[in-house]
């Protein structure tokens, strides 16, 4: 292998090292959706507070069954229960409350019901269609640990303790910006040799999606001193800097330049493909560090370096496990090809059957061809000089759920 290509464990970890987390805030839990926990969260309460019951039905003391008994209440969800008098049963519905005296309830088509008596099966034992208090959550324990993304179950956690108010991690706030005068803004009219801006809106989407905020979209002219000043002007407003485009070795390719003079880089050319030309490194603002990550400049590149890199940088700065890593999946490759000194993430499908998973390329795996992406459903890493066959093992990074 090329001595100056470094394979993708030695650019995590040069991406990640001396990664600290950002300050927090504290957000009402309306405003919280997709924030990471800054801190654990500790149930007030029980959940549920109260023994209640499962469905619709007839509470009763289990030594009652088998006879026909008198209906001595009636319980609604949100009505208080009465002891329960000896020798008879209450009506009970979905969230009521168990009535003192009780200790089962027997589903309401397994009861006859005439007038004000039901007869009761004896097949009941203690603690039927019971939820009892605390089955889900009890008083004191850990509700939500710290590092924790606020999907639609936690939130509903939180708001099941009363809760409505959160300390989350700031959201870091990231400088798009884009290399290339033949790069244009949509709406634009195209000249000769230009081409629209593909790489902003998606990689404005990724970010978003992984918890972060652009705060600087711009395009940097082929200048080697404008490229240093917009440079140093997006550090000083962001916590990362990402270009695309210009950390290759061509005579108008000033980024990689441009860093080393702010800053320095940490690394520059990877064993990987798609996305050989990725550099990384920090942009020095005073005695405080801005990020920096310089992906290719063709779509593809762009999209897979994205979420292999932007989103566990995101991560740790958020303090989120989740996000350090993607979610791994063994496939059977339907496919045959061989690397050779870079490591493969070939876009593809996933098909699951009773026989498993099976990965499924795209044709063309060109890293110009953006459609590649829109239906992929996972990452297929191919290490170097390897030859995968049809019904081969092949680890699959999964891209449908980012969390």
């Amino acid at each position: 292998m090329d001595s100056e290509l470094k394979p993708i464990t030695a650019a995590l970890e040069a991406l990640l090292q001396g990664v600290g987390m950002l300050d927090s805030e504290r957000v009402p839990c309306d405003e919280a959706a997709g924030r990471v926990l800054a801190e654990e969260v500790t149930a007030r309460l029980d959940v549920p507070s109260f023994d209640n019951s499962a469905m619709d039905g007839y509470a009763l003391h289990h030594r009652d069954a088998g006879r026909r008994l008198p209906v001595s209440q009636r319980i609604a969800a949100g009505t208080p229960a009465q002891p329960l008098a000896p020798g008879s049963c209450a009506r009970i519905f979905t969230g009521g409350e168990i009535p003192p005296g009780a200790d089962c309830v027997v589903m309401q088509e397994r009861v006859e019901v005439m007038g004000d008596t039901a007869l009761i099966p004896d097949d009941v034992t203690p603690g039927d269609s019971i939820r009892r208090r605390g089955r889900d959550v009890a008083h004191g324990s850990t509700l939500l640990k710290a590092g924790q993304r606020l999907e639609a179950a936690a939130l509903g956690h939180l708001a099941g303790q009363g809760i409505t108010e959160v300390e989350v991690r700031r959201r870091p706030r990231v400088a798009l910006l884009s290399t290339g005068d033949e790069i244009i803004d949509p709406g634009k009219p195209l000249g000769p040799g230009q081409l629209y801006n593909s790489n902003r809106p998606m990689l404005r989407r990724l970010l978003e999606r992984f918890g972060a905020t652009p705060v600087m979209m711009a395009s940097i002219p082929d200048d080697p001193a404008a490229t240093r000043e917009m440079l140093a002007d997006a550090a000083s407003q962001a916590d990362i800097v990402v270009t695309t485009g210009g950390v290759s070795v061509g005579e108008e390719d000033h980024v990689k330049a441009a860093v080393e003079s702010l800053g320095r880089l940490d690394l520059w050319r990877l064993a990987i493909r798609p996305g050989k030309p990725l550099a990384l490194g920090r942009i020095l603002r005073g005695d405080a560090e801005t990020r920096f990550v310089g992906l290719p400049g063709n779509p593809v590149s762009s999209f897979v370096g994205a979420w292999l890199f932007l989103r566990p940088l995101v991560g740790g700065m958020l303090g989120c496990p989740a996000l350090l890593s993607l979610p791994e999946l063994s496939a059977r490759s339907g496919f045959s090809t061989r690397t050779g000194p870079r490591a493969h993430y070939m876009r593809v499908t996933l098909r699951f059957d009773d026989q498993g998973v099976h990965a499924e390329p795209f044709a063309d795996q060109n890293s110009a061809v953006l459609s590649s992406c829109i239906e992929a459903d996972a990452l297929a890493v191919i290490p170097r000089e390897t030859t995968l066959s049809p019904g081969d093992r092949v680890t699959c990074l999964w891209l449908r759920n980012d969390a």
